[in-house]
């Protein structure tokens, strides 16, 4: 069995390293400081199992994994968490393989043993859980969108996203590159993404970060994005909030 560990203490990795060693058909075929660099690396290491941490720099544990699904044959997902016993439960209840730090070899043995494929719902629930913990630094929403693409797997960072418009089942994703299309629902990204982008149209939501103007045409409104040539519509209800938003930029 092939195994990645992902973890952004050096020690947590080489403690981990040394215990896989220990455990007979397992070879360990990289490591990763961060979700995002173990994203990179997956591709070239194929792994069965992700042995990550959740809370890391750049992209957290919960985001990675979530990107995982993405892949045509998504590895095991075991998540190393320092969390107590009660925050942990969400874990257990969602069956997600998890370890507890300090780890001993017999939980990690068996954890692997028992790892399963993680899915999208399970990975919703456990962030929620984590969100109404009482920690110093909450689980943040997704930095990236994952794509597949003949290149593989593709990461559009939030902050190149210039709106999401609803197209019968699938989400169209504008960026600066292009736009690719997304399997995921408008409420879900508006819901998860509030305060970042703002709904003006049943079927579109715009970036705050990219609005430029908000433009009066003939039958209607519509809002200029920074970056691109098009102009999205907006619903005559949405119009005040977007020009209150406009005047406080």
């Amino acid at each position: 069995m092939k195994v990645m560990i992902c973890d952004d203490e050096p020690l947590a990795r080489d403690r981990l390293s040394r215990m896989l060693s220990r455990i007979d058909g397992i070879t360990l075929v990289g490591e990763a400081s961060n979700g995002r660099e173990l994203l990179d690396v997956i591709p070239q290491c194929s792994p069965d199992v992700v042995l990550t941490d959740i809370r890391m720099p750049t992209m957290d544990g919960l985001e990675a994994a979530a990107h995982m699904t993405s892949l045509d044959e998504p590895p095991a997902v075991v998540f190393c968490t320092a969390y107590d016993e009660y925050a942990i439960k969400a874990f257990q209840v969602n069956a997600i393989g998890y370890l507890l730090k300090p780890i001993r070899q017999e939980d990690l043995q068996a954890v692997i043993e028992k790892a399963s494929k993680v899915n999208k719902a399970q990975l919703v629930s456990v962030r929620k859980e984590l969100e109404g913990e009482q920690v110093e630094e909450p689980v943040s929403a997704r930095q990236c969108i994952s794509v597949k693409s003949h290149r593989g797997l593709e990461l559009i960072p939030i902050t190149d996203i210039r709106y999401f418009k609803a197209d019968q089942k699938y989400v169209t994703v504008r960026y600066s590159e292009g736009e690719v299309l997304v399997d995921e629902t408008l409420k879900e990204l508006e819901d998860e993404l509030a305060g970042r982008f703002v709904r003006v149209h049943r079927n579109a939501l715009v970036s705050l970060a990219h609005l430029e103007a908000v433009e009066s045409v003939e039958g209607g409104f519509q809002v200029r994005l920074k970056g691109i040539d098009e102009r999205v519509v907006i619903s005559r209800r949405h119009v005040p909030v977007l020009k209150k938003r406009l005047q406080t930029m």
